[in-house]
């Protein structure tokens, strides 16, 4: 059995965040000693590692719960999970390394570089990645649906969901300079959402809220800003007014 001290020292994180995840019931003590002092057992080992893998996955805290509480939680089949979305960010970043090397040599004048190759880390998968994430938000169900579509589109029908994609986002930079309410603009909007069917159909709130996730959660808006740094705000206040003339 170890002691906060001990599990925080060795999972590499702060006596606080153990007393935290004890708060709120996601990782309670094995055992409580006269001394007030807090145990944990080699179990309670094996489900701190799987929060913290969710959380390097920028899993909130509540949907972890959710998660380990359920009755059907398997660890081996979450561990395969981890794996797999993890490999999956691996390439994801690697993609990223190379649109940036890309982008350098550009601007340095050393190739040049057709408009697509700016937005190629958002095609294909990492559109659908970024959708599902963004859906985890409203209901799993969704999810899993957006899931089995996902599954059953052909090698050529990724690649043209992809294409349709990036003419998306590539839409709303060239419609920066007009304003978010300009004809462009709530044209790329009618787009982005319509490209949304691929996953799933978001109603109005989803939309708005969707957009305003792309600038409030890191990864999201890291991936706007390498395009352009006004891009994430623009798309939301572009949404915002869609939204606004549909109500």
């Amino acid at each position: 059995m170890l002691t906060v001290k001990q599990l925080s020292q060795l999972a590499h994180i702060t006596p606080r965040t153990l007393r935290y995840y004890d708060q709120i019931r996601l990782l309670p003590p094995d055992a409580i000693g006269d001394n007030g002092y807090r145990y944990y057992s080699d179990a309670s080992l094996l489900k701190l590692q799987q929060i913290l893998f969710y959380r390097e996955l920028d899993m909130p805290l509540e949907r972890i719960k959710e998660i380990m509480d359920h009755d059907n939680y398997d660890l081996p089949r979450a561990l395969e999970e981890h794996k797999n979305q993890l490999g999956k960010r691996i390439t994801r970043l690697e993609k990223l390394i190379a649109t940036v090397d890309l982008t350098l040599n550009y601007l340095q004048g050393e190739e040049k570089m057709n408009k697509k190759v700016l937005f190629d880390a958002f095609s294909d998968e990492q559109q659908a990645e970024m959708e599902k994430e963004a859906m985890q938000l409203y209901d799993p169900e969704t999810v899993r649906e957006s899931n089995r579509k996902w599954k059953n589109y052909s090698a050529a029908e990724k690649q043209k969901i992809g294409d349709e994609g990036n003419a998306v986002y590539q839409g709303f930079v060239d419609a920066l300079s007009k304003g978010p309410d300009s004809v462009e603009a709530q044209t790329c909007v009618q787009r982005w959402r319509e490209h949304m069917n691929y996953f799933w159909t978001p109603d109005i709130a989803q939309l708005a809220g969707l957009a305003d996730l792309y600038n409030d959660d890191p990864r999201f808006k890291k991936n706007f800003d390498k395009i352009h740094p006004d891009l994430a705000n623009f798309v939301r206040e572009a949404v915002r007014i869609y939204v606004q003339n549909k109500a």
